[in-house]
């Protein structure tokens, strides 16, 4: 995939070709969005543009089709990106992302036909398995949620993938050290943990959102980890079993938790604090 942006790189013509033809792809039609937040994040807003119009006509087909995602992934890590290279911040594109989980939801509340058929294959899938105890319109929430929080997270990876190109093709090492920085404001943690609550308990308008309050959360609980790791000089076997460790929920949660944590006490800073003086 380097391979492909590296091409892309090579002028305007090229960054068109490629997101036009990822575009057409099945699959890599996910791609197409990356090659075009890397041209943001290098060129700008004017050449990201540019090649947007050209790759977003596959996308338009996609949807014509019946997959919007590729369309939804294109409409937002596009202002994900352009956030970052302005800010060169990570927080706010992150918070950017919770824009691309409602519209995520948007989409599949718009096609009650997909919802339903959705709704079908799990309740088959849950009475085979010997459970019953969900009501159709909590299973219905739930899909709906879990679909907008699959957008949120690919469009979080399309944009760091574009910030690894970005890194690897003219600033090596840059990524890993942005990222391993990667820490939200204590304003933002709390209001975060704040409209995760409302979401979680009781009737709000903010009903099922708290899976997407939590994602920045565990991004930069990710983040921590991987700085921790560097700073310690830890084994990279650490990340191995970390990664296997974060396919439970409740490691998730604790990540989150961490990161929530981090917003207020600066782990990373501390311990830099501490080896300074200790050197």
């Amino acid at each position: 995939m380097l391979g492909l942006a590296r091409y892309a790189m090579n002028g305007r013509r090229q960054a068109i070709i490629a997101s036009m033809l990822s575009g057409m792809v099945p699959l890599l039609n996910l791609i197409s969005p990356a090659i075009v937040a890397l041209v943001m994040l290098r060129q700008g807003g004017t050449a990201a543009i540019q090649v947007a119009i050209w790759a977003v006509l596959p996308l338009l087909g996609w949807a014509w089709v019946g997959d919007l995602t590729p369309l939804i992934l294109m409409l937002g890590v596009l202002p994900m990106a352009a956030v970052l290279r302005q800010t060169q911040s990570w927080q706010p594109a992150l918070l950017i992302s919770l824009l691309v989980g409602a519209g995520g939801e948007a989409a599949l509340r718009f096609r009650p036909d997909v919802l339903a058929e959705l709704q079908i294959q799990v309740s088959n899938f849950l009475a085979q398995s010997g459970e019953q105890n969900i009501t159709p319109e909590m299973m219905q929430m739930t899909l709906v949620s879990m679909f907008g929080l699959m957008h949120m997270m690919v469009a979080i990876t399309c944009l760091v993938v574009a910030r690894w190109w970005q890194a690897r093709l003219y600033n090596p090492g840059g990524f890993q050290a942005e990222f391993h920085a990667l820490r939200l404001q204590p304003q933002v943690a709390g209001l975060l943990l704040l409209l995760f609550l409302l979401a979680g308990f009781g009737p709000t308008a903010l009903a099922g959102w708290s899976l997407y309050f939590s994602l920045p959360l565990l991004v930069a609980g990710i983040a921590l980890v991987h700085g921790l790791v560097k700073a310690k000089g830890w084994s990279g076997m650490m990340l191995v079993a970390f990664y296997l460790l974060l396919m439970s929920p409740l490691v998730m949660q604790l990540v989150a938790i961490l990161a929530l944590a981090d917003s207020f006490y600066d782990f990373r800073g501390r311990l830099s604090r501490s080896d300074d003086n200790q050197n």
